[in-house]
């Protein structure tokens, strides 16, 4: 299995992994959405609340505020040695007072950890009128996309890799001409940048008539984080929650065996 790297920003990493196939593709794929753990709001205690939205409207939208989230400070509840009680190791207390008039944002919510906080400053909670107020303390804790889709740490999918393949049918001056990722080699085209290959460019080429062959062996993936982790973190602990798994299934074989 080799793998190269094809794109990387602050928010989406894009790499080449040759050597697999679909299912193990797959694996990683459900292991970013449903395992990696994040931080989110879990419970909130509405202290105050005369706004035009109702408690559960308000909770919600506080459950869905991404939060920065250090996997090395904190544990999911039910590895807590308080059993999930609450306590500094698997929760975070957040506050937040305000009246109005005034436009209530993320921003406003205050934490016990520093280095906790939401990701996006300017995310509307909910507008207050003169005289209106807000007050409430929410709790925070690690969870699993396989829980509440509100602790997934981003958006992983995977394409096998194209090839493309020209034919006495194809139109090659027009697929140019419509997508600029396509670029003429002698009689074959060829894509200029993998990291931007997308539907909309297969979609050119099919109306083309130019074949598209993808790789059962070789895929392109991408992973786009929400924010709570940065790409290569939610790589890295997908990679070593998917080692935890194997030697967890080596050790049930070993049991059987014996």
């Amino acid at each position: 299995m080799d793998t190269k790297l094809l794109s990387q920003t602050k928010e989406k990493i894009v790499f080449l992994i040759k050597g697999i196939d679909a299912i193990f593709a797959n694996t990683i794929r459900r292991i970013i959405i449903e395992e990696v753990p994040t931080l989110a709001i879990e419970d909130v205690n509405i202290i105050m609340n005369n706004s035009a939205l109702y408690d559960e409207m308000l909770a919600h939208r506080l459950g869905l505020i991404p939060l920065k989230t250090d996997l090395k400070s904190y544990v999911l509840p039910k590895d807590c040695k308080c059993k999930g009680e609450g306590c500094a190791r698997c929760s975070l207390n957040t506050t937040l007072k305000a009246k109005g008039p005034v436009t209530v944002y993320s921003e406003n919510i205050k934490t016990h950890d520093p280095k906790i906080k939401p990701v996006y400053d300017k995310l509307p909670i909910v507008k207050l009128l003169k005289d209106q107020e807000l007050e409430f303390e929410a709790t925070a804790i690690l969870g699993q996309g396989k829980d509440h889709i509100k602790f997934s740490p981003g958006l992983a999918f995977y394409r096998g890799y194209p090839e493309l393949k020209v034919t006495k049918d194809s139109n090659t001056k027009k697929a140019l001409e419509q997508c600029n990722n396509l670029t003429l080699k002698g009689s074959q085209l060829e894509i200029k940048d993998l990291s931007k290959w997308n539907e909309a460019c297969e979609e050119i080429c099919e109306k083309n008539n130019i074949q598209i062959i993808s790789s059962k062996e070789d895929f392109i993936f991408t992973i786009e984080s929400w924010g709570q982790l940065t790409p290569l973190e939610i790589l890295n602990q997908a990679s070593n929650l998917f080692e935890e798994k194997l030697d967890d299934f080596e050790k049930t074989l070993s049991k059987i065996k014996s």
